[in-house]
């Protein structure tokens, strides 16, 4: 088992998105691993594995609108628990 907890998957729609920089604000802002931020412009995708996912939204909450918000504790799903 990793060391982070949270499993964070979510969607950002807004206008002027940069993956890039999204991708390097949470390397120098959260501790996690497993980042992915892909997409465009007006839509990214963000995988995360973090302890803080609540820090992830509120970030993501400031770049535009988040939807298809999941948030899995992966501690459970390795107990064979629902995450």
């Amino acid at each position: 088992m990793g060391d982070f907890r949270y499993d964070t998957q979510l969607l950002i729609e807004g206008t002027g998105l940069d993956e890039d920089e999204i991708y390097d604000y949470f390397i120098a802002h959260f501790k996690g691993d497993s980042l992915l931020a892909v997409g465009d412009e007006n839509l990214i995708k963000i995988h995360y594995h973090t302890n803080e996912p609540w820090l992830v939204l509120e970030y993501c909450s400031k770049l535009g609108e988040i939807f298809d918000i999941v948030v899995e504790d992966m501690f459970r799903q390795s107990r064979g628990l629902k995450g």
